[in-house]
């Protein structure tokens, strides 16, 4: 009897909510997880019989499946928007979800680089091999832009508009956003575009795609991570950094310059300003520095 349920959230989250493919699949599965803890608690109640109390059963079976809490938090999100849509359809005649609690998340920060680590990460790169013309490119650009990694894959050279230094980015959601783009990154994103790419045989499918392998396919996520590591390790640097690291540091190097945090909201593609107050964290030193050289009763 969920069945019905579920094909109208799915339409509802592809048309009206215009979430990718992935996005919807992980939705669809927060339902699944809930259909199933109703199977075999042997309570098949509909969507209008749930109650809170149900939900907190839900949780409760849930957590007893040893997810992380991040994982338990995302899946109750998932039913809450699964109830935002039934309570919008009208299927019901009051929200089980209002009272819902979460597990408590600590909010973590990926660790910052500063500017010498980042330039010195990319100095490990052999640009004697041609994988090493398009990995400098691709990390200028991530540093210059604030790109996620699937943003980076996924960027065509239809979405480059390097003459009057913009990209087109495709963000969460199919989101589009216009991103400037320093002139370092345009200038190894033209020598590998002119030097390097044009000596691949492209794979069908990908003729449109800026950063490619040596099979002339898309670059995985996964490709981004190890290439990544890999640099990393060379530098000697010990903290725990990702592809995310770079995105972060571009923001909170933005912020500890001044930069307005709506414009880096709209940089970064946030949906939401309190996602970009994250970036927002800056040092002790920062703070202290930035006292003594702006605020008079600091001043000597």
């Amino acid at each position: 009897m969920w069945e019905s349920y579920k094909r109208g959230y799915k339409a509802y989250l592809q048309l009206e909510k215009s979430l990718s493919d992935n996005s919807v699949e992980a939705y669809l599965r927060d339902v699944e997880k809930l259909t199933q803890f109703l199977q075999e608690s042997k309570t098949m109640k509909t969507p209008a019989e749930i109650e809170l109390k149900d939900l907190q059963e839900f949780i409760k079976w849930v957590s007893e499946l040893h997810l992380t809490a991040s994982s338990q938090a995302r899946m109750i999100s998932g039913i809450r928007s699964f109830y935002k849509y039934c309570w919008g359809e009208k299927i019901l005649k009051r929200d089980p979800t209002l009272l819902l609690e979460a597990p408590k998340l600590k909010r973590s920060l990926p660790d910052t680089l500063v500017f010498e680590e980042i330039e010195k990460i990319i100095g490990q790169i052999d640009l004697s091999k041609p994988e090493g013309g398009r990995n400098k490119a691709i990390l200028e650009t991530m540093y210059s832009s604030g790109l996620r990694v699937s943003e980076l894959v996924n960027l065509r050279l239809s979405c480059l508009y390097l003459d009057i230094g913009f990209i087109r980015v495709i963000g969460k959601g199919d989101k589009e956003r216009l991103v400037p783009i320093g002139s370092t990154a345009i200038k190894y994103i033209n020598i590998y575009r002119n030097d390097i790419r044009t000596h691949i045989a492209v794979k069908p499918g990908n003729e449109d795609i800026v950063f490619l392998n040596r099979r002339g396919s898309k670059l995985t996520r996964v490709m981004i991570f190890l290439m990544m590591k890999d640099l990393v390790r060379k530098a000697g640097i010990t903290k725990n950094i990702s592809p995310h690291s770079f995105r972060h540091s571009f923001a909170t190097h933005l912020v500890e310059g001044g930069a307005d945090l709506r414009a880096v909201q709209e940089m970064l593609g946030h949906e939401s300003i309190t996602t970009t107050e994250i970036y927002t964290y800056l040092d002790r030193e920062f703070l202290r520095e930035t006292l003594h050289r702006f605020h008079p009763a600091f001043k000597s």
